[in-house]
């Protein structure tokens, strides 16, 4: 007898279609998946390393401040070494080469609706500020910056620590702390920067003692 020969039938090979597009789906939405998921950790990872490499740099360019003064008040000749606003902060402070020639600089943080948070350098000799030929535009911390605070802290006449305060007043002097909050459109919030000016510091325990001798 001669053997049936068998073959399948269309509605297996549809079937069998069927289940290899689902498979086929499966695993192209789950490489999609693996895909995106990369990419948000990524990009979450280079916005969390720009934050501490800006956070950074401010720490080191506030904790580096000196009391020195770059111009004069033509109004009441007090001496400017330290001008705080809200949203805007004038120090003098040593730069490495790589930022310039070396030596003090104004330090000019700002923030602006064009460019967000930026940082400006200008030489300083001789209590004045010095035109270079060759002048830098503002460098840009934060480009999408949505809001800027800076708040500085002082020492009241007794010598206790004082609040914080949104302007500056003394701009003969340092303050002795400094906090900035930043908030920009890729991260949100950023965590509180608290800095201390050592030589702030130095300056109010000198005060201090020659008050007490």
């Amino acid at each position: 007898m001669k053997r049936r020969a068998h073959g399948f039938t269309l509605i297996e090979v549809l079937l069998a279609t069927v289940l290899l597009a689902a498979g086929l789906a499966l695993a192209f939405a789950t490489l999609r998946a693996a895909t995106a998921t990369a990419q948000r950790g990524e990009t979450l990872a280079q916005r969390s390393e720009r934050m501490r490499a800006v956070e950074g740099f401010l720490r080191r360019r506030l904790a580096s401040a000196l009391p020195m003064a770059y111009a004069v008040d033509p109004s009441s000749g007090v001496a400017q070494r330290f001008v705080g606003e809200r949203q805007r902060m004038r120090f003098v402070a040593d730069v490495p080469d790589y930022l310039g020639r070396g030596g003090p600089y104004l330090h000019d943080l700002a923030a602006s609706d064009e460019k967000g948070l930026t940082i400006g350098f200008a030489m300083i000799q001789a209590g004045k500020i010095v035109e270079e030929r060759a002048t830098r535009a503002p460098e840009t911390l934060v480009p999408d910056l949505q809001s800027l605070r800076l708040r500085y802290r002082g020492l009241k006449d007794d010598g206790s620590l004082g609040d914080w305060q949104d302007d500056w007043q003394a701009a003969d002097r340092l303050p002795l702390q400094i906090s900035v909050e930043i908030r920009s459109a890729s991260i949100g919030a950023w965590p509180p920067l608290v800095v201390a000016l050592p030589q702030a510091g130095r300056e109010a325990s000198s005060q201090a003692t020659e008050v007490f001798q």
